[in-house]
């Protein structure tokens, strides 16, 4: 809104002559840029003076005006040059996010060719491997094999090469996805499809997923024992075993699907295999069986022990515990609550012998 300005005839001819030589300068300075119009309009009435000056300029020099930032703009550095130049001609193959496992790999002088690039996320670390994960649609014939066709778990993990605790995983996750799909709760599938994308996917029946009969190395077994033993007989595996300790389990027992032992022994006999891997899956399903019944003894056991008093609104359950079985006689035992935590050793305590004074 213009300002209001006494009506007096001085004040009023005083002002006319400075809006002159402001219209004046204006138009000397747009007609010597070749600017375009200039437009001034007074008009008085009722005691007010209303000035309206308008100029448009159309100069080609630069604008005057201040930037929201006075700092100047920083140069493109040398690195950032050669990122880009990196980006227009070798890291154009990377814009692919079709192509699994798609890493950056080492480039320039000084560095090798990897025989195995897909496995390695970071480029200048060779030593660090991405392990392969199942795809989807190998979870997905995993879950039907075994809750749809009902193979046993170890045939599953024997012929699609699975170890069984993840078999037994992606069966405990298809659970709940299938729950969660009859109840109507939304999926991250986006989620996990890009997740799949950037990482090594094994798919089943062209290659083995992992090892899945490793065996677990005792510390026993690390030691180097003189076994004094006939040369006319046989010394076999669990004769090693027992050489090591009595409690140590030989490698047939250790394994996590022993029944394919016998497998091959029948193979190496001369059985078809089509009869070997009938007796095969037989005896796995067997050994579930007799698995799942020694759970249920156990649970049943554990059940009989237990006292429940039901108050209406909780339930107590009481249980008789042998003291001296669980914390020992000394109350240090290894089983005991707290033997590591709370309650303190005699290592550091004055006057308490440190040293073994007899030999068992």
């Amino acid at each position: 809104m213009p300002p209001r300005i006494p009506t007096s005839s001085g004040s009023s001819q005083a002002l006319l002559h400075n809006l002159s030589d402001v219209i004046n300068s204006s138009s000397s300075v747009a007609r010597s840029s070749s600017s375009a119009t200039t437009a001034t309009t007074t008009t008085q009435q009722n005691g007010l003076l209303i000035a309206t000056c308008t100029s448009t300029f159309k100069s080609q020099q630069p604008s005057t005006a201040r930037h929201f930032s006075t700092t100047q703009p920083r140069e493109m550095t040398r690195q950032r040059k050669a990122f880009w130049q990196w980006l227009r001609t070798e890291g154009r193959a990377y814009r692919d996010v079709t192509k699994p496992a798609n890493y950056v790999k080492p480039w320039g002088a000084g560095f090798q060719v990897v025989r195995t690039p897909h496995k390695l996320p970071f480029g200048l670390n060779p030593e660090f491997q991405s392990q392969p994960v199942l795809s989807e649609e190998a979870r997905e014939t995993i879950w039907r094999n075994v809750m749809v066709d009902g193979q046993p778990l170890k045939v599953v993990s024997a012929k699609y090469s699975v170890d069984m605790r993840r078999v037994a995983a992606i069966l405990r996750m298809k659970a709940i996805e299938k729950q969660w799909e009859a109840e109507g709760k939304p999926l991250a599938i986006p989620y996990a499809k890009a997740v799949l994308r950037m990482v090594p996917t094994t798919k089943l029946g062209f290659q083995p997923h992992e090892p899945i009969n490793d065996v677990h190395v005792h510390s026993y077994t690390m030691q180097q024992v003189f076994h004094p033993t006939s040369e006319s007989r046989e010394f076999t595996r669990h004769d090693a075993a027992k050489a090591f300790g009595e409690h140590i389990l030989p490698v047939d027992k250790k394994m996590r699907i022993p029944e394919l032992l016998g497998l091959e022994r029948e193979l190496a006999a001369g059985v078809d295999r089509a009869s070997a891997e009938e007796n095969f899956t037989q005896a796995a399903l067997k050994s579930e069986r007799d698995a799942a019944a020694r759970e249920e003894r156990r649970l049943k056991k554990e059940e009989e022990k237990t006292v429940k008093v039901d108050s209406g609104r909780f339930e107590f359950r009481f249980e008789d515990v042998d003291v001296e079985g669980v914390v020992g006689r000394t109350g240090r035992g290894r089983k005991a609550v707290g033997w590591r935590y709370g309650v303190p050793m005699d290592d550091r305590k004055k006057g308490m012998v440190k040293i073994p004074t007899k030999v068992e």
